[in-house]
């Protein structure tokens, strides 16, 4: 099964894919942020030339746990895109991943500009595959 992972911000959607019998996450694209129908309309475009199957999303939980309003943003586009899909999405804690994410760039040598595009779907990547992972491992949480 294919699976598309989302690391949604304000400004930039990072994508990333996997196929469950690879089991490795790999970043695929940026979409520019505009309007939320062109942007479900571009993530919808994804997941049909992707041959995904589920999306996971990833849902920015604060340092204590608690969900502000970009979390709340997060899931609110996604049930937007649980309807224009109809496939299931997943909500999967990205504490750090975009820092994870600027940190293993960086430590590749890129930087500037061009980064931050690469950082977001580096950072879709980063949830995707702890996601993954944590299937694997039944003890670790899912969100819902």
């Amino acid at each position: 099964m294919r699976i598309l992972g989302l690391d949604v911000g304000e400004r930039r959607i990072g994508v990333a894919v996997v196929d469950e019998s690879v089991r490795v996450a790999l970043p695929v694209a940026v979409v520019e942020r505009r309007e939320l129908p062109a942007d479900l309309d571009a993530i919808a475009g994804l997941v049909q030339e992707q041959g995904a199957e589920a999306v996971v999303v990833g849902l920015p939980i604060s340092l204590n746990g608690s969900l502000g309003p970009q979390a709340q943003a997060v899931k609110a586009f996604g049930q937007e895109l649980s309807a224009r899909l109809s496939l299931p999405i997943e909500y999967w804690d990205e504490r750090l991943s975009t820092v994870e994410a600027q940190r293993r760039l960086a430590s590749a040598g890129h930087r500037g500009p061009k980064a931050k595009a690469r950082r977001d779907a580096a950072a879709a990547a980063i949830v995707l595959q702890s996601y993954l992972d944590a299937q694997a491992s039944p003890s670790s949480p899912v969100e819902s």
